[in-house]
């Protein structure tokens, strides 16, 4: 394991005003070896007069993404220490030995816990793709979290429902950059303006600076991914699995945060993986979609905050 520390928050450039000058004086790197991926991880660390006993959280962010998106959350949760990897294959991470499937990233999950010595206090949270893979893990695994965080939780089947046709339009577009020679289909997979367009379709909020702001973190990571074959595994893996698949099975308690607005986790779908969970909170905030950890930061860090000290309190 190595380890140094941060000299600036990344992500920032452009639009300071998003992201605190404090990330990088929070920030701690390491790498960690685990199951064959050099992971790179990222501890936010609580700032000074925090809370000597300040709870932990795990965070595994979404497909296609690093640990950069989940930065303005962290930016509102100065108290509390997070410990952020990359996922294996993308950022700075990377690809494990085996397959990039849903039991690959959670037992990868599981032997990064270990790694860091995180004890079983910690809470763990996962965004999208990370809701997938952390609700997975928690049910296998019941007593290895105190509590469980889902982010804009995939609740549905992706290739069902009115959605259905434009996810087996992606399926086909992961399927032809794969199989194109690899010049052309790394550039197919990597091309602007097809990152913008997904940019797009995911953003709601109206503020022209913050939309500038989100389309500049999807440009700088979007395409920071080891190759397009494990990009692959990992986007079949994303539609063809639900964070919601684990429902019967999640013995800990659970917060889901959803946008009223998101068309990839559909607020109903949302509802009603709540409805079947033994000991759940939802928190929906209205006029986002997928990018409440862009676009509203701070209403899904207060929800955080209140979860966290119910757990303080028992």
């Amino acid at each position: 394991m190595t380890s140094k520390a941060a000299t600036a928050p990344k992500g920032s450039a452009g639009h300071p005003e998003f992201l605190s000058p404090m990330l990088a004086q929070r920030e701690r790197r390491t790498t960690v070896e685990v199951l064959g991926s050099q992971t790179a991880v990222f501890a936010y660390e609580p700032v000074s007069g925090a809370r000597a006993d300040a709870p932990t959280i795990l965070a595994v962010h979404g497909f296609r993404g690093t640990h950069h998106g989940l930065l303005r959350i962290v930016d509102q949760l100065p108290e509390i220490r997070v410990i952020m990897p990359d996922l294996p294959g993308f950022g700075d991470s990377g690809p494990l030995a085996g397959r990039h499937d849903i039991d690959g990233y959670a037992a990868w999950l599981g032997e990064l816990a270990e790694a860091l010595t995180l004890p079983s206090e910690t809470v763990l949270l996962g965004h999208s793709f990370g809701s997938i893979v952390a609700a997975s893990f928690c049910a296998d695994n019941p007593k290895r979290f105190s509590r469980l965080i889902l982010v804009n939780p995939i609740s549905a089947p992706a290739l069902e429902g009115p959605k259905g046709m434009l996810s087996r339009l992606a399926v086909a577009y992961y399927r032809a950059g794969a199989s194109l020679p690899e010049r052309t289909g790394s550039a197919l997979l990597r091309h602007p303006a097809l990152v913008r367009l997904m940019s797009e379709a995911m953003a709601k909020t109206r503020d022209g600076a913050l939309r500038s702001f989100v389309h500049g973190q999807h440009a700088a990571y979007f395409s920071r991914f080891a190759n397009r074959d494990l990009l692959l595994e990992a986007f079949r893996a994303s539609v063809s699995h639900t964070a919601a698949e684990a429902g019967d099975r999640l013995m800990l308690p659970v917060l889901l945060v959803a946008g009223d607005r998101d068309e990839v986790a559909p607020l109903p779908a949302v509802r009603a993986f709540h409805d079947r969970l033994p000991d759940s909170r939802l928190t929906v905030i209205p006029g986002v979609g997928h990018l409440i950890h862009y676009e509203t930061p701070q209403p899904a860090a207060d929800a955080i905050r209140a979860f966290l000290a119910e757990g303080a309190a028992e």
